[in-house]
């Protein structure tokens, strides 16, 4: 049986190329139960929301591909397809998690990824925008069982030095798959007339291709929670084992909801603040409208191609990728656990970036490194989460719950802001919404400095009580 002293010990004395992956500075036992969980929950996680991701971003790829003009899309029904998703993606999220803290998250969410997977296959035959907005709102509804539910499984599995690096590499996927959407749409656009389909409709065909074998593996690799887990790949001994980690991390089991867990949840600032965070984060991003396609799009001198305008784009999920993956490693070991180095970072990027791109009658080459140099404030999710998971760590019920709030309400906000900042006819020249995202960056430095200094205290006053109780029971004695 692995002993849970033996990573205790490894704790006190961190070698070298612990900073390189957690799991190299560990004993031979609990190496391999990490090997095997990061192999199958971390593949699984990440390949899952590769393909809502690609689902969710292929629209645009469509759009300037041919979309626009076979279906006569000329006014704003890109914005208008972009909200019926969110509002079905909204109206899922908190019920969805409220649904992985009582039944088998291995049976739900890959039930939901069949379920958008035959929708986008849907998508292929849409010949209407009003068909298209019915389909993406419930794609968005099915979709909306993912990343939250993910985000509060892989908190339920990793430890405090082990979260960042997964919950970063998790959201690493949607930058992949934004890139791999545009290289996908310049290939398959050759196929345009094969067998009666336009090219944007080999786009859904083949993303529902990829989909499908994903969903139906969850049924058997994804890990559920380890107080119900029974994985094929993990004996009962390492099962015991996970909960007794998560336990030495002070995370909670899942426990009855009672009106007492309610009030705690809606009274106190985590749900609140952390929200917050993640509104200012998830909308301070261009990602509402292809703003670097439809640049490239418009150029009349150089005139791109619909290949170059589908693949240059992809710079800007590159830049994210490599920055996710810097944050989550310094955050895990520069910065010892501390999440609001990296995101005060970002935010301070993005200002850079869209204040330039606001003004706009800026150097061309500056404009272009304007647009590949915004991936540095997409790549803050997993931290947010990751930050989340260690605040509500000492209630399973909150962290799930906060965590889909965040999520939820990020998109409720982007359910509309959009409309007004990223207008379609406004391409691409969009200075409301650099204007916007500006100011959002702003407001999410100020929430994770502000965030800091309440979990701080929080855990100052947690650290009071304890030291009381144990001058207590040292008085008995």
């Amino acid at each position: 049986m692995l002993d849970p002293s033996d990573a205790v010990a490894v704790e006190k004395k961190k070698k070298w190329y612990y900073y390189l992956w957690d799991t190299l500075d560990k004993p031979k036992k609990e190496r391999w139960f990490m090997f095997k969980l990061d192999a199958a929950l971390l593949t699984f996680a990440s390949l899952g929301y590769f393909i809502k991701y690609l689902d969710q971003q292929n629209i645009n790829s469509a759009f300037v591909s041919g979309m626009k003009e076979d279906l006569g899309l000329y006014k704003n029904q890109l914005n208008y397809m972009q909200t019926c998703w969110t509002v079905g993606y909204v109206i899922g999220e908190i019920p969805s998690n409220i649904i992985l803290t009582r039944f088998r998250p291995s049976r739900w969410i890959p039930l939901m990824e069949l379920t958008w997977t035959v929708l986008t296959f849907c998508l292929s035959r849409a010949d209407n925008a009003k068909t298209i907005y019915a389909l993406r709102f419930f794609i968005g509804l099915a979709e909306s069982s993912f990343y939250p539910g993910m985000q509060y499984i892989i908190g339920s599995w990793y430890r405090r030095d082990e979260l960042a690096k997964r919950s970063c590499i998790f959201h690493t996927s949607s930058a992949l798959a934004t890139m791999f959407s545009g290289y996908l749409m310049a290939g398959v656009y050759k196929l345009d007339g094969r067998h009666g389909f336009r090219g944007w409709q080999w786009l859904f065909l083949i993303d529902g291709v990829i989909s499908l074998p994903i969903a139906l593996a969850g049924f058997f690799v994804l890990p559920d929670v380890p107080e119900i887990s029974r994985p094929f790949y993990l004996s009962a001994d390492e099962v015991a084992f996970a909960r007794e980690r998560m336990q030495r991390e002070g995370r909670e089991e899942r426990r009855p909801y009672t009106k007492a867990k309610i009030w705690g949840i809606l009274s106190g600032w985590h749900v609140y603040a952390l929200t917050l965070l993640y509104v200012f984060f998830n909308n301070g991003t261009s990602s509402a409208a292809p703003v670097f396609a439809q640049y490239l799009k418009a150029s009349k001198d150089p005139k791109y191609t619909v290949g170059q305008i589908n693949t240059y784009p992809t710079t800007q999920q590159a830049v994210q990728v490599v920055t996710t993956l810097v944050y989550a490693w310094t955050s895990d070991s520069v910065f010892r656990g501390a999440r609001w180095p990296p995101i005060v970072f970002g935010g301070l990027m993005n200002i850079v970036v869209y204040v330039s791109l606001s003004i706009w009658d800026i150097p061309e080459g500056w404009r272009w490194a304007c647009f590949i140099l915004s991936g540095c404030g997409g790549g803050l999710s997993g931290l947010c989460m990751a930050w989340a998971h260690e605040i509500c760590t000492y209630d399973n019920e909150e962290r799930a719950i906060v965590v889909a709030s965040m999520n939820e309400f990020a998109y409720v906000l982007q359910a509309w802001l959009p409309l007004i900042v990223w207008q379609q006819v406004e391409a691409p020249q969009y200075q409301k919404g650099f204007i916007t995202i500006s100011c959002l960056s702003f407001s999410l430095i100020v929430t994770a400095l502000t965030i800091r200094v309440l979990h701080a205290r929080e855990i100052a006053k947690r650290r009071s009580g304890l030291d009381r109780i144990f001058e207590f029971i040292a008085y008995i004695n």
